[in-house]
C-alpha cells in the first residue's frame, strides 16, 4: 500500500508558528525573571509576538489556501476572526502587565498559556476538518483550565479551575461522540466531504441529526449557550480578572466561528433542523442571561451572565443563515471584544490585589473621584446595553435587522425586549458610580493607571465608539469575509 505524504505548507500557518515560538521563548525568559531588567521583558515580548502574528494575518488577506490535505484553510473568514482573537489577546496582555505583578502571577507560564490558548483559537477558526477543530478546542481548553486557577492561593480560583475542567471534559465527550456519529454516517470528518456526502442523500439522516445535536451541545458549552452555561458565572468570578477578560471575548468569537463553519459547510442539508433548534436556544440564552444578571451583586458574575445574553444575540444572526446575518455576527464579535475587555480592564483596576472590590456597591462614587475611569466604564456599559452611538447598538441593529429580513420577526422582537431588560442592570452600575456619593472618601480604592492599562482603555474606547459612529468600513470588511451558506 502506497502512503501519500501530504504537502507541508508552512506559509498557511506562519501566524501560529510565530505565536508558538514566542510562547516557548517567554518560557525560557522566565529563567531570568528575577533580574530587574527582565521584569517586564516577558510581557513586552508577548505583546510584540502578538503584533507580529497580526501583521502576518493581514499579509495573508485575500488568499485562499487549502493546506495540509484539506485539514486547514486560510481564507478571509478565518483571517477576520484571527484578527479579532489577536486583538483580544493584545488587550489582555496590556491589562495583565500591572495586574499580574499585583497578584504575583507575572510568570512566563502565564503569558505562554495565553499564547497557546490563542493558537488553539486560531486553529479552530481555520479548521476545515472536524478533527482539526477538535484539536484547536482542546488546546484552548487546556490553557484556560490552568489559567482559571492560576492564582493558586485563592480557593475560589481553584474551585473555578476544577469546575471548568470537569464540565469541560464532560462537554468534550458530547462533541467527540457527535463527530463519531457524523463520521459513521458519511465516512469522513472533512467538512466539504461531509457536505458532499449529505447532498447525495444516501446517508442515515437520523444518525446525522443526532450527531448534529451533540455538536450543538459541545459547541454550546464552549460559547456558553443555555442550558450549557452553568460553569460561566462561577469560573468568571473565580478566575483572575485578566483571565476572565481573555476568556470572555476570544474564545466566544472562535467558538462561534467554528460553529458557523461546521454548520454552513458540513450540514447545510439539515439547515431546517438546526435553525429551529438554534431559534429556541437563542431565546433561552438571551432570556436566562439577562434575567439572571438582574439578581447579581458581584460585577464579575453580572458580566458573566451578560456575556451569556450576548451570545444569544449573536445566535440571532446565525439563525438567519444569510449574508447579512453572518456579517452582523462577525461585526458584533469585533465590537464585543472592544467593549467587554474594556469593561473587565476597569474591573481589574478597581478590584486590585486579591480582587476585594468586585461588588457593585464598591463602585460607589468612582465616577466622582476618578472621572476618566468612570467615563470609560460608562462607555463600555452603554455599548453592552446597546445604547447609541456605540458598537453595541450598531451590532445589535444589524443582528436584529438580519432576523427580520429572514422572516424571524418574533425572534427579533424577543431580542429587542431582552435588550431593554439588559439596560437596567448596566445602568445600575452607572447609577452607583455617579448618583450615590456615600462611598466618596477613604473607602474608595487608590487607583493607579499604568501606561499599558491606559493604552488598553484608550484602544477599547476608540474601537467601541468608532464601530458605533463609523461602522461602514468594518461592515464591508466583514461582508468581504462572509462564509457562503
Amino acid at each position: 500500500m502506497q502512503i501519500t505524504i501530504p504537502t507541508i505548507q508552512l506559509s498557511a500557518i506562519y501566524p501560529e508558528v510565530i505565536l508558538t515560538v514566542v510562547a516557548l521563548l517567554v518560557l525560557m525568559l522566565e529563567v531570568f525573571r528575577n533580574q530587574k531588567r527582565f521584569e517586564d521583558l516577558i510581557s513586552y515580548v508577548t505583546l510584540g509576538g502578538t503584533l507580529l502574528a497580526a501583521i502576518f494575518v493581514v499579509a495573508q488577506r485575500g488568499e485562499i489556501v487549502n493546506a495540509f490535505s484539506g485539514l486547514y484553510i486560510v481564507d478571509n473568514y478565518s483571517q477576520f476572526f484571527k484578527l479579532v482573537i489577536l486583538l483580544g489577546t493584545f488587550l489582555t496582555i496590556l491589562i495583565s502587565i500591572k495586574y499580574a505583578k499585583d497578584e504575583q502571577i507575572n510568570h512566563g507560564e502565564y503569558y505562554s498559556l495565553i499564547l497557546f490558548g490563542t493558537i488553539g483559537m486560531m486553529v479552530m477558526v481555520s479548521g476545515s476538518d472536524l478533527m482539526t477543530i477538535f484539536m484547536g478546542i482542546e488546546l484552548l481548553s487546556i490553557s484556560l483550565y490552568v489559567l482559571a486557577g492560576y492564582t493558586r492561593k485563592r480557593n475560589v480560583s481553584n474551585e473555578a479551575s476544577l469546575k471548568y475542567f470537569l464540565l469541560g471534559a464532560f462537554a468534550t465527550g458530547f462533541l467527540i461522540y457527535g463527530i463519531a456519529l457524523i463520521y459513521g454516517a458519511t465516512g469522513s470528518t472533512n467538512l466539504h466531504s461531509i457536505g458532499q456526502a449529505m447532498s447525495s442523500g444516501s446517508e442515515n439522516m437520523w444518525l446525522l441529526t443526532v450527531g448534529m445535536v451533540l455538536l450543538v451541545v459541545g459547541f454550546g458549552f464552549k460559547i456558553s449557550i443555555v442550558p450549557f452555561h452553568m460553569w460561566t458565572p462561577d469560573v468568571y468570578e473565580g478566575a483572575p480578572s485578566t483571565v476572565t477578560a481573555f476568556m470572555s471575548a476570544g474564545p466566544k468569537a472562535a467558538g462561534l466561528a467554528a460553529f458557523i463553519r461546521v454548520f454552513a459547510e458540513a450540514l447545510p442539508a439539515l439547515q431546517t433542523n438546526w435553525v429551529t433548534l438554534l431559534w429556541i436556544v437563542a431565546v433561552l440564552t438571551m432570556t436566562v442571561g439577562n434575567v439572571m444578571a438582574l439578581r447579581q451583586t458581584n460585577v464579575k458574575r453580572l458580566l458573566a451572565y451578560s456575556s451569556i445574553a450576548h451570545v444569544g444575540y449573536a445566535l440571532v444572526g446565525f439563525v438567519s443563515a444569510s449574508e447579512l446575518g453572518i456579517t452582523a455576527v462577525m461585526f458584533y464579535m469585533l465590537g464585543y471584544t472592544f467593549m467587554n475587555i474594556g469593561a473587565f480592564a476597569v474591573v481589574a483596576l478597581i478590584g486590585r490585589k486579591n480582587e476585594e472590590k468586585t461588588s457593585v456597591q464598591d463602585y460607589t462614587g468612582i465616577g466622582f473621584k476618578y472621572p476618566l475611569v468612570g467615563l470609560a466604564m460608562v462607555i463600555f456599559l452603554f455599548s453592552l446595553a446597546g445604547i447609541p452611538p456605540t458598537a453595541g447598538f450598531t451590532g445589535k441593529f444589524y443582528l436584529f435587522l438580519a432576523a427580520v429580513k429572514a422572516g424571524y420577526v418574533g425572534l427579533a422582537v424577543i431580542a429587542v425586549l431582552n435588550s431593554v431588560v439588559g439596560v437596567y442592570y448596566y445602568l445600575r452600575i452607572t447609577v452607583v458610580m455617579y448618583m450615590r456619593e456615600e462611598g466618596m472618601g477613604e473607602d474608595l480604592p487608590l487607583l493607579k493607571v499604568t501606561p499599558a492599562l491606559a493604552t488598553a482603555l484608550v484602544i477599547s474606547i476608540y474601537g467601541t465608539l468608532r464601530l458605533g459612529i463609523f461602522p461602514q468600513e468594518y461592515i464591508a470588511m466583514a461582508k468581504d469575509s462572509f462564509l457562503v451558506f
